[in-house]
């Protein structure tokens, strides 16, 4: 284990060598069909790599950002083309001690991390509506930011095939609209750069058993305004949350939903759609229901 939530655990170099390799052999044996496959057809499908990129994969200190810095490593050894990468790590304000578990997992994981510091915490310390929100676009805003100093195109984020089922569904209940997460987004305020996720299609379940079967621990949240939240899996009862707990239930009931939900974003029949968003700006059914070949009932 790299790190137990009471001590640090120190072992000689030549156990930590070993452990890594280890480590990326269950990625292509042992959860080759759960997580190197999946990785790899959304990697291609999304055509989210290309030859002469230079990505800068964001770690936060989680199991997926973790897992996917593994997965490029992988990928970039044994891939068809060339490209760079950067293991970047934004301290938003960590305490020493969140800050240390992801500096010795970076080392037990032999993955080289590139630290860079910011106050994100300290800024939304004090903010009382939407904290988590504000956070969150502020992150995103300095990650784009460094990753763009030091040469990179595009940046690399953890969301999994959970992350993106979770956001459909949050986006139906909650805001009244049909909202994806994309595998893929050109950046609005910083020219020529690109975010991709390329776990885009792993569950989080396999990503725990990758987690479980290695005996890693991650930080889950490291923010200094939850601190209930530091190690471990726990929820913060937040809407995704609740997303969460509903797409275990559809998983108990079928095991086919899930992947329906993923799919259905893929899918997408226009012809039955009352209304929609393009480039912002909202079409309706009506704008050519009356055409000569409009829309028409099924027979």
């Amino acid at each position: 284990m790299a790190v137990t939530h009471q001590h640090k655990v120190c072992y000689p170099m030549n156990i930590i060598m070993e452990k890594h390799i280890e480590i990326e052999r269950s990625l292509i044996k042992r959860f080759r069909k759960e997580i190197w496959r999946k990785f790899i057809t959304a990697v291609n499908e999304y055509q989210l790599i290309k030859e002469g990129d230079k990505i800068a994969v964001c770690i936060s200190g989680g199991k997926d950002s973790m897992l996917l810095a593994k997965c490029m490593q992988e990928l970039q050894r044994h891939g068809k083309f060339k490209f760079e990468l950067v293991f970047m790590v934004m301290d938003p304000g960590y305490n020493p001690y969140n800050r240390q578990i992801i500096i010795d997992n970076a080392k037990y994981l032999n993955i080289p991390i590139h630290i860079f510091e910011t106050d994100i915490f300290d800024i939304v310390a004090d903010i009382e509506d939407s904290p988590c929100y504000l956070c969150a676009r502020m992150r995103r805003g300095y990650l784009y930011k460094h990753a763009q100093e030091l040469g990179c195109n595009k940046i690399a984020l953890g969301h999994h095939f959970d992350d993106v089922i979770e956001t459909i569904l949050m986006s139906m209940l909650y805001s009244g609209q049909m909202k994806g997460m994309m595998p893929k987004l050109h950046s609005t305020n910083y020219k020529g750069m690109e975010l991709i996720r390329p776990l885009y299609m792993v569950k989080e379940a396999d990503i725990l058993a990758w987690k479980k079967y290695n005996n890693l621990q991650f930080i889950q949240c490291a923010c200094r305004l939850t601190e209930n939240c530091m190690l471990g899996d726990a929820g913060m009862g937040s809407k995704r949350q609740e997303m969460k707990e509903l797409i275990k239930k559809f998983r108990q009931t079928s095991s086919i939903i899930d992947m329906n939900i993923f799919r259905s974003v893929h899918n997408v029949n226009l012809d039955t759609m009352i209304g929609y968003q393009k480039k912002q700006v909202t079409h309706s059914f009506l704008e050519d229901y009356d055409e000569e070949d409009g829309i028409t009932e099924e027979e």
